[in-house]
């Protein structure tokens, strides 16, 4: 389902063409802002591959900082690459734990990192302060380009049901729906929810052979 297809099943599902409002907040508007709603809502009730990302990068010498990407949001997993292209994850810590393990902020005798921690919005800060150069990579969760400027989705190409109960719920909000209609669409997003996260913390987390992370157990 692209959005003009969403967009008008949305509308027909309403029975409303969502007439501007007060505020020259126009029809196009509202739909953006169902649909935007509930992109964000499904995006961090399920992990998939669609909203991860990889990015490589590098630590300088002496410097303990490392910058995030503009749209991280959360880590998956941050690695040190050395000049033999041996791949080393650091382990997750608070700054605290790193501040006290390794107070003097200028010594590079302890090696390569091994722990990071996020120090804030726009920044990782790592211990050992590195003793080299080295490359690094990211895996990291983002919010995809919207369907509403994107036009299709990998969200609405593959779960649109989740992705239409999601924004009805949020115009039955805004209309101020009975709650017979509220508990209707409820009862349809949860489903279609349930089905996306076999998918993406199910299927998506488990082989064969081996299965290590946290996941959703498959019906």
């Amino acid at each position: 389902m692209n959005y003009t297809q969403l967009t008008s099943a949305i509308k027909g599902f309403a029975e409303n063409d969502f007439p501007a409002t007060v505020g020259s907040f126009t029809s196009a508007d509202q739909i953006a802002r169902f649909v935007q709603l509930a992109e964000q809502r499904i995006y961090n009730m399920v992990q998939l591959p669609a909203i991860r990302k990889n990015v490589t990068g590098n630590f300088t010498s002496g410097n303990r900082f490392l910058a995030t990407p503009s749209d991280w949001l959360s880590t998956f997993s941050l690695a040190v690459i050395n000049t033999a292209n041996e791949t080393s994850y650091l382990l997750n810590k608070d700054v605290n734990f790193i501040r006290e393990s390794f107070p003097d902020t200028d010594a590079t005798f302890y090696g390569k990192p091994e722990y990071y921690a996020v120090f804030d919005d726009n920044t990782f800060i790592v211990g050992p302060t590195p003793d080299a150069n080295y490359a690094t990579e990211l895996h990291y969760f983002y919010y995809p380009q919207s369907i509403v400027t994107a036009g299709t989705t990998w969200l609405g190409t593959n779960f649109d049901s989740a992705l239409l109960y999601g924004a009805l719920l949020e115009a039955a909000l805004f209309m101020k729906s009975d709650a017979d209609t509220m508990n209707v669409y409820k009862a349809r997003y949860d489903d279609a929810m349930v089905e996306l996260k076999q998918l993406g913390d199910g299927k998506n987390r488990q082989d064969a052979y081996r299965s290590g992370q946290v996941r959703y157990p498959v019906k």
